[in-house]
């Protein structure tokens, strides 16, 4: 194989500091790297995107596989890349049915056509399916069967399972039910996205003389999608039954006096990137509170069906949502399985899911009952989900009724529906509090929840915007104002996750409480741009995109490389959820061929290769996935001893179209600890990572003679406080 070629001619261009240094039209900079070189896809130096997303769930596949993983996890885990495919599908090939049909002679950064690229993701997205699939039916199923959790199949319901089951479906299915039989007055219907459909064919005519053939019955979001039978009935301890068993069995009873040839499962996915005209909108709200009904609607891009149905069945199906037979995923089982997330919540087996734990509390918190007191002792650095998240909800919390607060401050990007934060922020506001939020409303699949909150702070007279137009605020940041001895001193909060009490017990992040003045500025800077009017400034401490963010990363990997030049220390150590921003990648490629160390942890997407000769020689890359979502960003650059925390991966979006922001971590021993528990014990990791060749492919690593270690276990054994208590 050919070594990819980079881009030659501007490695010296000189990456100016400053904010205004780099001029950005429609996310491209001006004077940046030339265009790679056109070349076939195997030798371009860039990997392309929606392939790296389906590496990454096949990564997350195998922890449905790994017998190691307790097996009511291994069933999640299957769920989970459910979930992550409707997500691929609703955006990332809804976008690039359209690219293809708007633009399908252009290239993206990969070099490969949209069509390319949907020609590639429909033979792995197929495959990545069939083996979805396979390992529900031939390990999980019979797994949990042994265990007393059976999932009923018709075919071998006893007599009891079938007269319980008629009396669900008399008593709770049927009276939901609308059929529509397909004729000239009831045209095929229109189906929200994602919603359980049945194609049913009939024989037969009606009251009215009507023989249409055809008819579909859709199953409300009401209805539960599997429904556990007693015991007694189920002749084991938790047996489980399909609605669309139910359903099958019964939807005779829907058609009186006709014949049912055939019932068959069906699914639609839709487009569901929502669209607002930035142009024209005067109020974003407004905008897209009108816009939120249509997501149900989008535009088609992919049919499930189930096994058994006919191929003129699927046809006509395809025919009816525009679709071509390359968009038909014929599967074995439900049609959904993400719904069988809830089935782990239905079985007390603790011996079958991870084992409970309590999250650790650093001790200057533990010790002090005023959190601003121990914030002004030093700063506090909270490592989620191993130690508590519950800090961060008592610093809003105390600041709500403490009467020398006067402001509060706060981003908001996702926190679920019912948020304890969010309340505790209304309490503030009632109390006379200056309370001001910046909701980010273009949250993807949290705009209403983020509209609804936002109506409620309103109402209390909380100051509420939505940041910038065209840019989302995505910057996790909380700031409150105090009065202390007559003077105003500012207490910040940043971290690299979300505001999210749920998810801050999935995922690992990393939070930072601090009253350095100067980073308490920066953050009142940042504030003030998002709710006032007025042109950015280079911060003291603070990289903030769209501004400084990328041409300061662009400098310190360009310091990286001039350090080993001048045989210096050097190194590069990063850990981030996606690689994709061609010119970071190009810088990566100098530095290494400059001689720098480079270790990149990247839980998902990667577009760079590492490992190439000639070009990449000194880049690793490698993922981990773990009982816990990987969501930290860290950029640890050796020669100067900097260490950096963001919320921003290195993508084009976070870069040029967010309101990001990396902050360094001040205190030595701070520094140290997330050196440790961030990146280097993630590098040793050797049961739960997987390391990235030159062609994009991962290869899970395996302890071989060196003692097993996996970083999530190591960091769990060390911060929580009571391994293995409930939490």
């Amino acid at each position: 194989m050919n070594a990819p070629v980079a881009p030659t001619g501007a490695r010296r261009r000189k990456t100016a500091d400053t904010a205004g240094s780099t001029r950005r039209v429609r996310g491209r900079a001006s004077g940046s790297r030339t265009a790679p070189p056109t070349a076939p896809a195997d030798d371009h130096p860039l990997l392309n995107r929606e392939i790296a997303l389906l590496e990454f769930n096949d990564r997350v596949l195998a922890q449905a596989q790994d017998p190691t993983t307790p097996l009511l996890e291994r069933l999640r885990f299957l769920c989970i890349v459910g979930s992550n495919l409707d997500e691929f599908f609703e955006i990332r090939v809804a976008g690039l049915k359209a690219q293809a049909e708007l633009a399908p002679d252009t290239e993206g950064p990969d070099g490969l056509t949209p069509q390319q690229v949907l020609r590639a993701v429909g033979e792995r997205a197929h495959a990545l399916v069939e083996t979805q699939y396979a390992i529900f039916n031939d390990e999980l199923v019979p797994a949990l069967a042994r265990e007393g959790i059976g999932f009923l199949r018709r075919p071998s319901w006893t007599r009891a399972q079938a007269a319980w089951v008629r009396t669900y479906f008399d008593e709770q299915v049927a009276p939901v039910l609308t059929p529509i039989g397909l004729d000239p007055a009831h045209p095929f219907p229109r189906l929200l996205n994602k919603s359980l459909n049945f194609a049913v064919e009939l024989c037969g005519k009606d009251a009215f003389g009507r023989n249409s053939g055809t008819a579909i019955v859709q199953a409300p979001r009401a209805l539960p999608r599997f429904v556990m039978l007693p015991p007694e009935i189920a002749g084991c301890e938790y047996g489980f039954v399909f609605l669309s068993s139910i359903l099958h069995a019964h939807v005779g009873d829907l058609f009186a006096g006709m014949e049912v040839k055939g019932c068959y499962q069906f699914r639609v996915t839709r487009n569901s990137d929502l669209f607002v005209d930035e142009e024209e909108i005067k109020n974003l709200r407004t905008a897209l509170q009108g816009e939120l009904p249509q997501r149900h609607f989008g535009d088609s891009v992919r049919l499930e069906v189930a096994d058994l149905c006919p191929p003129h069945m699927s046809e006509f199906l395809l025919a009816q949502f525009g679709l071509a037979a390359s968009d038909l995923y014929q599967v074995n089982g439900p049609v959904n399985l993400v719904r069988l997330m809830q089935v782990p919540d239905h079985v007390k087996r603790p011996d079958l899911k991870f084992k409970p734990f309590t999250p650790g509390v650093p001790g200057a918190l533990a010790k002090r009952q005023d959190i601003f007191a121990a914030i002004r002792r030093q700063d506090l650095l909270l490592h989620h989900p191993f130690q508590s998240f519950r800090p961060v909800v008592s610093f809003i919390e105390q600041a709500a009724t403490d009467p020398a607060v006067v402001a509060i401050k706060q981003t908001v990007y996702r926190t679920g529906a019912d948020s304890e934060l969010m309340r505790h922020l209304i309490t503030a506001a009632r109390n006379g509090k200056a309370v001001t939020v910046v909701v980010e409303l273009l949250a993807r699949f949290d705009e209403e929840n983020n509209i609804n909150w936002a109506s409620r702070l309103e109402e209390v007279g909380a100051h509420v915007v939505y940041g910038v137009v065209g840019h989302k605020t995505h910057a996790k940041m909380a700031m409150v104002v105090r009065r202390e001895d007559g003077r105003l001193v500012r207490y910040v909060h940043l971290g690299t996750g979300n505001y999210h009490s749920r998810t801050a017990t999935l995922y690992t992040d990393f939070g930072l409480f601090s009253a350095n003045p100067a980073l308490a500025e920066d953050v009142n800077d940042v504030f003030t741009q998002l709710t006032g009017l007025g042109n950015a400034g280079d911060h003291q401490l603070v990289w903030q995109a769209p501004f400084t963010l990328h041409p300061k990363l662009l400098a310190a990997i360009a310091r990286e490389a001039d350090a080993a030049r001048a045989g210096r220390t050097a190194g590069i150590t990063a850990k981030m959820n996606s690689l994709l921003e061609p010119e970071i990648i190009y810088e990566l490629y100098e530095a290494s061929r400059a001689g720098v160390r480079i270790d990149l942890i990247v839980r998902g997407v990667c577009a760079l290769r590492p490992g190439v000769p000639g070009l990449s020689d000194n880049i690793r890359v490698r993922s981990v996935i773990g009982r816990f979502l990987e969501h930290p960003r860290i950029f640890h650059f050796h020669s100067t001893g900097d260490v950096f925390l963001s919320s921003a991966d290195w993508m084009d979006r976070n870069f040029f179209r967010r309101i990001e922001l990396a902050f360094p971590v001040l205190e030595p021993r701070l520094r140290k600890r997330v050196i440790a528990e961030g990146l280097a014990t993630y590098l040793d990791d050797n049961t739960q990572a997987w390391q990235m060749d030159d062609r994009g492919r991962y290869h899970r690593l395996a302890p071989g003679e060196r003692p097993a270690h996996a970083a999530q276990l190591a960091l769990l054994a060390e911060l929580a406080a009571r391994p293995g208590a409930v939490a």
